[in-house]
């Protein structure tokens, strides 16, 4: 079973996360969706404008349409696609990286960083505090647990995205 991209901003988050093996994280992504051994699929495709190799990927789609306002990562449920310290990582780089004379990009950007953190929330497991060690499954996401595991509490979390709601 494919992982399924909740939406299509989290299929191209999840792009731009993910660089070519040459290193390049730029590309053309072509988007088409289909049915394959069938399953309703979501495919990109594009030529890494740096080494010229084929890239592809292909997501399962969820079972319901989610409705919601934008950025729209997805519903209830905790990403497939990307863990929690690369949530959290891509709130600190969104929320550390403002520009000082550009009021309407800092909102976009500290709006951004507080739907990262609300898909944090979402891997803490009913009737627990804070997000477990296991739910981080990639490299980057671990050292972001392991440099600071506190940071994944519900408490700590909320605090973080109210602070990026109100500024």
């Amino acid at each position: 079973m494919l992982p399924v991209a909740r939406t299509r901003d989290e299929a191209r988050l999840y792009l731009d996360l993910t660089p070519c093996t040459c290193g390049e994280v730029d590309a053309d992504w072509q988007h088409a969706t289909g049915l394959l051994d069938g399953e309703l699929v979501s495919v990109y495709d594009a030529t890494c404008p740096n080494c010229d190799a084929e890239r592809e990927y292909t997501f399962g789609l969820p079972e319901h349409e989610i409705a919601a306002d934008y950025p729209n990562f997805g519903g209830a449920e905790p990403s497939q696609l990307i863990d929690p310290g690369r949530w959290m990582d891509l709130a600190d780089h969104l929320a550390g990286n403002l520009p000082a004379d550009d009021s309407e990009t800092v909102a976009q950007a500290l709006q951004f960083a507080a739907a990262a953190v609300a898909e944090v929330m979402k891997f803490i497991p009913p009737g627990a505090t804070a997000v477990p060690a296991d739910a981080f499954w990639t490299p980057e996401g671990q050292a972001t647990y392991n440099a600071g595991p506190a940071r994944f509490h519900r408490t700590r979390l909320k605090i973080t995205q109210q602070t990026y709601r109100m500024t």
